[in-house]
């Protein structure tokens, strides 16, 4: 409430005033939000979080952290250590295990690849590692009529073509090529496997920075040219940046110079 220009209560208009739990702009709830960053916070390996550090990372004053974190508690999301310190609940564990025991990777996958197709007007697809051998899982074909054709489930070299040479490079693999592969992100070929045949591709990681494959375009080499190559590689590694967000389930994703060991 408010006085008018005539001495009269006026009622309020809001306008300016927004309550904690209010919704923004983005139609996201406040205190949710916050509620969901404070159990993000906690990275594998992380038992527990002081109050400070977990204030800290979420950019939140301790008070409010407290308060969520209580609120938390008391559904079994988080509890409170002996020292004052957080640790998450038996109740996050929980949502895990339900997620994970309905998730379906292909049907996280080829959305993805579909969005790839899209956005370079290329056939892309997502290989896995089986013991010597590369094998395509999951396919979407470009719109070109001239394209390269591979089958799912095909086993192929490891050692021949983008695809393979990034697992091998992200799985350890010794040597210069496999060296500056991890270091840019991506490796692209030109008719290395196969003649005519151009193709980029960059890792996909899961929990922990498991290796699970590698996120792949290719088309005939008369329409990819190495500096067309390059201008998609980006596209690409963001396409596998954001398959290893949805596989692993963190909050950001780069591809890290450190080398991740994997075992199909």
């Amino acid at each position: 409430m408010r006085n008018s220009a005539k001495g009269k209560p006026e009622a309020s208009s809001g306008i300016g005033t927004v309550p904690a739990a209010a919704e923004s702009s983005t139609g996201s709830v406040v205190a949710v939000t916050r509620a969901l960053d404070l159990l993000a916070a906690f990275a594998l390996g992380e038992s527990q979080l002081s109050l400070a550090e977990l204030s800290r990372r979420c950019e939140m004053h301790k008070t409010t952290v407290l308060r969520i974190a209580r609120t938390l508690a008391m559904a079994g999301y988080m509890v409170q250590c002996e020292d004052g310190g957080w640790r998450l609940g038996p109740a996050a564990g929980w949502l895990g295990a339900r997620y994970q025991s309905g998730f379906d990777m292909q049907g996280v996958i080829e959305p993805m690849l579909r969005d790839l197709v899209r956005l370079t007007g290329e056939s892309a697809a997502f290989y896995v590692r089986e013991g010597d051998y590369r094998t395509c899982l999951v396919r979407v074909e470009g719109p070109h009529p001239l394209r390269h054709h591979a089958r799912m489930g095909e086993a192929l070299p490891l050692d021949k073509g983008s695809p393979g040479r990034v697992i091998l490079a992200f799985s350890g693999q010794a040597g210069k090529v496999y060296e500056a592969i991890r270091s840019r992100g991506y490796h692209l070929s030109i008719g290395e496997r196969e003649k005519g045949v151009a193709t980029v591709s960059a890792p996909v990681f899961g929990l922990n920075w498991k290796l699970l494959g590698s996120v792949c375009i290719s088309g005939p080499a008369s329409r990819l040219s190495e500096a067309r190559l390059q201008e998609m590689a980006q596209d690409v590694m963001g396409s596998a940046n954001q398959l290893s967000y949805s596989l692993a389930g963190a909050r950001s994703m780069n591809t890290p110079q450190v080398v991740s060991t994997w075992h199909p």
